[in-house]
């Protein structure tokens, strides 16, 4: 991924600075949750496991030791757990 000084910084200022919390609780279809529990960017327990627990039914699918880009250093272990979760389901 690639992006200019200023593009990174405005990114990292509008996920920093804006409360998506309420949102969670709005969501009204099957969801799974995927986070690494060593995340150092948005830790475990106020990422992961809180988004979890605002979403009614969400599912918590916890990465032991895993960081932050998942997308990349657990790709197949991803991609074969959002083919199961989307597999669950008729749609």
């Amino acid at each position: 991924m690639q992006a200019g000084h200023r593009n990174a910084y405005e990114c990292v200022a509008a996920f920093s600075a804006t409360d998506f919390r309420t949102d969670l609780d709005t969501f009204d279809i099957p969801t799974l949750v995927i986070p690494g529990d060593d995340d150092q960017a948005v830790p475990f327990e106020v990422g992961g496991r809180a988004s979890a627990a605002r979403i009614k039914n969400a599912e918590l699918k916890v990465y032991p030791g895993a960081p932050h880009g998942i997308t990349d250093t657990h790709r197949e272990r991803l991609g074969n757990d959002l083919l199961a979760f989307l597999n669950t389901y008729d749609g």
